[in-house]
């Protein structure tokens, strides 16, 4: 809307307003007034609004005041209104002179002079009782950009930063900047202000001193010593600009101040319980552990409540500081607020992709359960696609690389040109970060090269030609048929990238490289620079290796090219024949040429545009950028050793007293104090009744956690030492996920008591009956003893002390052996039946279906406690999507074992179905127990603790890639349905040569059962032998042909989504059907 405009809308108000105040008014009241307004000039307005702020009534000047800083907020120019604003800075209404204080602030700086005739009334202002005028006098002053005012700045300054209201106290913060950039020689005396504002304890002031702080003297790390817990505490209640601003400064202070955490992964969470462990446990430990400062998880706790936060920026800022300071098992707890901004507009979306995009180079476990968020979308714009494709392809491993792959086939198909053409180059990443699917991705790109899309063909070319140079032998047929497809390409990129590959490879191809030269020669003159460089480089290559053939077209290309209108070239052509053709000049070098010209040269790398980009911290502009701006900070490495945490200590710590007793009164206190930690923090910080009360507060909790042990020692003797130390590391570490294990012990006793009594006896729960079958069969005797021990014991436990166990287990070992039998494997199996079990699994119980046994635990490392596991290849009864596992667990030792059972898991969202706990295992005994293993179609191993009452070892089961399948019964007409859908990227195939012993129709059986647990499926040719499953996990169908061709050659086929499996299966089978 134009200013004329505005001023019809309100031109009748005004007259009326001239009117009532007895002035004569130049605006027409007639209907000519809205003509007159339409072309009457900007000055006429400005009058009006002039005779409004000259005249005597407050109401007029009010309401002048009102649109004209409704004009500066749409950006309408008022600065010639300056003389009649300033005279109303005097006024006693207060509304009006905190609007001429509003547009002082924004036009003091334009007109400096006549701002300096209102410095007296200012300065009157900053005495007024009123808080508002107060702070913006002092705005407006320091807004007049003119050196002379220096010490008046100055002195208003320092009387504002001890002033009551803390909204003043705010604007001198604000000031100090201002001043700064006025007078960089006020350095000092600036800092003595900041150093006196870091002390105020009010959240409306800290995010502005910091900010000051950090354009002032962001080296003096020493002013924020004694404010560090303060500003930590302070944290949650500032405001959101101030937030980010604290949060970037105390990620500098802590990369100063602590030691580095990423020295062990273990770290923090088992750690701190043993820094607070009573000092007999402390003395065991031989080699002194990694302890996290009490400050350093003090920054860490305050600031993960802020990821919740609405404001993106501060979001974010936690984000980059957990990511520089957090130990590496607790960086992911900022995934999921990462991926929730990807919700928001564009723009935050574009920096939020930057930063994951870096993070996921580094640690892709971070972000791989949330991949599905990094899909792309129809309306995301390129430069959304483009990153989220980065991010895809950072977190492309063997697991999950089959359904990245077909996310990818997508979008090649996409109609924007340049996000089809990065797909390609991620599609070659893929290929060489993960070796198993290069093939597959090696013959998906070359279907590309029939694709209609010019740039797509060219991008293929391109990429195909960097994957053929890490293993060229392999793949001539791939350089034929790029050749034979060079007359239809005409992206000079890809028909340089074509001739390159015919020269560099040429005695792969001797028959079509000197037919492409030809073809080049006759169109040389017309090919673009980079075309006719690459011919040039042909025909020196085909010289030195095929003369006969060549040596006239490699005389003739080259004549042309020594009069090519390109410099570049002449030159090339010049120095190549030189090189080359043997002359009196060119004796010495031309012994080298072949060396040369046909060196092996190295493969190229693939890597992620933004690995260069980790050297700035995430979140800046620099990063955003990739390059260093202005104002940037560098991070600093982490000292060697951690500096002294006393400077941190507050001087005044008579409330350290009063505190310790508290903690130690009793046990309803400590238990308070556990559940209430960070309210009280927050309760102590938000109160504003005495600044030493506060900082000693922060102190008392986070460094004086020994003389808090001591008296909590002295006052709770009644209580138990493991009772004590999981409520104080606890209360330290409000945050710790894992719990102390003789906690866990204890409630896992208490869930025995409870549940297991349901449990074992009731028929309700169906897998305890299927689990006990299960391990009958391999040993029911030993198996069923034991579970009859855990049956008899529980009943009684709730009644009996911890003195009386013993005769619990000692009364369940006498019980005779037979009876026990036969009671449980009667109610086992009347419970099971067969019905439920799929026809398909049926075809796989069959004479060769192996049993191997792989190590667990050996009896040394277990401390007597041996394991040993196998795939029993039966469908899991607890969840379809598990591997069922028999575990054979044996006491090699001289004493009952007590309490086996599995612990932690790693990762800890890893699926598994524990066993139930085994109470007893007696000396030489042995008990085979089931679990359930969620592999994720993955060959990763499966990480976890076997434990006992006294001790933790951890283990890793890892299954071959065939016991990830489960057998499918399919006819082989739907066989061949399913195998030509599954064409393409999702077929893997190998020629292999057969032992003479697996030829016939039952050794091909037997070997490839083997290996995979898959279905015979029935052939109506001999030479045709055919295996269906599916992928246990996904249920993906994976389909295995074996075609025999002259004996002993045969062409094994496997057609799956799952392209790594194939490639993994492909291999296990082809040393399978090899080997005699």
């Amino acid at each position: 809307m134009s200013s004329t405009a505005l001023y019809n809308d309100q031109g009748g108000a005004a007259a009326e307003t001239a009117v009532e105040a007895g002035q004569e008014s130049s605006l027409s009241t007639s209907s000519t007034g809205a003509a007159f307004g339409l072309f009457s000039a900007d000055f006429k307005k400005n009058e009006d609004l002039k005779e409004m702020l000259e005249s005597n009534k407050e109401s007029l000047k009010l309401e002048a005041m009102k649109r004209i800083v409704g004009l500066i907020a749409k950006g309408k120019n008022a600065s010639e209104l300056f003389p009649a604003v300033v005279k109303n800075v005097a006024s006693k209404n207060i509304e009006l002179k905190k609007l001429v204080y509003v547009y002082l602030v924004r036009y003091a700086e334009e007109q400096q002079d006549l701002a300096l005739l209102s410095i007296s009334t200012f300065q009157r202002a900053l005495k007024d009782p009123n808080q508002f005028i107060r702070a913006s006098a002092l705005r407006v002053l320091s807004s007049i950009r003119v050196p002379i005012i220096v010490p008046i700045m100055m002195l208003a300054i320092k009387e504002a930063s001890t002033d009551l209201s803390p909204y003043v106290r705010k604007t001198s913060a604000h000031a100090i900047q201002k001043l700064y950039s006025l007078d960089p020689d006020q350095k000092e005396q600036l800092i003595e202000v900041i150093e006196k504002l870091l002390k105020d304890k009010s959240t409306l002031v800290a995010g502005s001193v910091v900010m000051a702080f950090e354009e002032v003297c962001p080296d003096r790390i020493d002013l924020i010593h004694k404010n560090y817990r303060k500003l930590c505490n302070l944290l949650v209640d500032v405001e959101e600009w101030g937030q980010v601003v604290i949060i970037s400064m105390l990620t500098r202070y802590a990369r100063t101040q602590f030691i580095n955490p990423w020295k062990e992964d273990g770290l923090d969470e088992n750690n701190e319980t043993a820094f607070y462990d009573s000092d007999s446990e402390r003395n065991q430990t031989e080699a002194k552990p990694y302890i996290m400062d009490p400050d350093h998880r003090l920054l860490l706790r305050n600031t993960k409540p802020l990821l919740q936060s609405r404001n993106t920026a501060v979001v974010m800022s936690v984000a980059q500081l957990y990511w520089h300071l957090a130990p590496k098992h607790e960086v992911s707890v900022v995934t999921k607020s990462l991926v929730r901004l990807l919700r928001s507009h564009r723009e935050v979306q574009f920096v939020v992709l930057q930063n994951i995009a870096t993070m996921s180079i580094q640690r892709k476990g971070m972000f791989e359960p949330f991949m599905k968020s990094f899909y792309v979308r129809s309306t995301d714009p390129t430069n959304i696609k483009t990153l989220k494709l980065e991010i895809l392809t950072n977190l492309a491993n063997e697991a999950n690389i089959s359904t990245i792959l077909r996310e990818f086939q997508t979008y090649v198909k996409s109609q924007d040109k340049a996000f089809a053409a990065a797909t390609i180059q991620a599609i070659g990443r893929c290929a060489t970060n993960i070796s198993e699917v290069a093939d597959t991705c090696l013959n998906g790109l070359v279907l590309l090269l029939s694709n209609r899309d010019e740039t797509v063909v060219a991008e293929s070319v391109v990429v195909i030609k960097k994957l053929l140079q890490t293993q060229p032998s392999q793949h001539s047929e791939i350089i034929k048929h790029m050749a034979k497809l060079f007359d239809n390409i005409t992206v000079p990129m890809a028909r340089a990238s074509i001739l390159w590959l015919i020269g560099e490879y040429c005695e792969k191809v001797p028959k079509i490289a000197p037919d492409v030269l030809r073809k080049m020669a006759k169109a040389f003159t017309t090919e673009e620079d980079i075309v006719k460089l690459q011919t040039v480089n042909l025909a020196a290559k085909l010289y030195l290796t095929n003369s006969k053939q060549t040596k006239l077209l490699t005389q003739y290309i080259l004549n042309l090219g020594k009069y090519d209108q390109n410099y570049d070239i002449r030159d090339r052509t010049r120095f190549i024949r030189q090189l080359i053709v043997p002359s009196e000049k060119s004796s010495a070098l031309n012994k080298y040429a072949r060396r040369i010209l046909l060196a092996s040269k190295p493969a190229p790398v693939l890597e992620s545009a933004f690995k260069d980009r980790e050297r700035y911290q995430l979140g800046t502009l620099s990063h955003s950028l990739n390059i260093k701006a202005t104002g940037y900070q560098e991070l600093c490495d982490w000292p060697a050793v951690a500096p002294d945490a006393s400077v941190r200590n507050v001087e005044i710590i008579e409330p350290v007293n009063e505190w310790v007793p508290k903690a130690g009164k009793s046990k309803q206190l400590k238990s308070e104090k556990f559940y209430s930690d960070e309210e009280e923090d927050r309760d102590e910080d938000g109160s504003e009744s005495s600044s030493s009360e506060d900082s000693s507060s922060s102190s008392s909790e986070e460094s004086d956690d020994e003389s808090a042990e001591d008296s909590s020692k002295e006052s709770d003797k009644s209580s138990s030492a493991s009772e004590k130390t999981s409520s104080e590391s606890e209360a330290i570490s409000s945050e710790t996920d894992s719990e102390p294990k003789h906690k866990q012990k204890s409630k896992r006793k208490e869930a025995a008591t409870e549940g297991s009594t349901e449990e074992s006896s009731s028929g309700s729960e169906s897998d305890t009956g299927h689990s006990s079958d299960e391990e009958m069969k391999p040993a029911p005797i030993k198996t069923n003893n034991v579970t009859s021990k855990s049956k008899v014991q529980v009943k009684p436990k709730k009644e009996a002390s911890l003195l009386d166990l013993d005769d619990f287990s000692q009364t369940s070992i006498n019980t005779s052996k037979p009876s026990v039998v036969s009671q449980s494997l009667l109610s086992d199996l009347e419970g099971l039946s067969l019905s439920n079990v799929p026809s398909a699994v049926q075809v796989t119980t069959s004479s060769f279906s192996p049993v191997k046994t792989y190590d667990l635990l050996h009896h040394m490392s277990g401390k007597g406690l041996a394991a040993k596991y196998h795939f029993p290849r039966q469908p899991c009864l607890y969840q379809p999507c598990m591997v069922a596992v028999q575990v054979t667990l044996t006491n090699c030792s001289d004493y009952s074992l007590e309490e086996i059972h599995i612990g932690d898991r790693i990762p800890a969202s890893l699926n598994i179905h524990c066993f139930n706990t085994i109470e007893r295992l007696e000396p030489g005994a042995a008990v085979t127990v089931s679990m359930g293993i969620d592999f994720s179609d993955s060959t990763q191993a499966a990480n976890f603790q076997l434990c006992t009452k006294s001790d933790q070892f951890s283990v890793s089961i890892q299954p071959a890639v065939g016991e990830l399948l489960t057998p499918s019964t399919l006819t082989e007409e739907d066989f061949c349905l399913e195998q030509s859908k599954l064409l393409g990227m999702n077929e893997t195939s190998a020629t292999i040569t057969m032992a003479t012993a697996n030829t016939s129709c039952l050794a091909i059986n037997k070997e490839i059962l083997s290996v995979a647990n898959v279905g015979v499926v029935s052939s109506s040719q001999n030479d045709m032998h055919r295996f269906a499953g599916k992928a246990v996990s996904s249920g993906a169908l994976v389909l295995v042909s074996l075609s025999l061709q002259q004996s002993p050659t045969a062409l094994l086929t496997i057609n799956t989504e799952k392209s790594v499996m194939a490639s993994m299966l492909l291999r296990d089978l082809k040393q399978a059907l090899v080997q005699a």
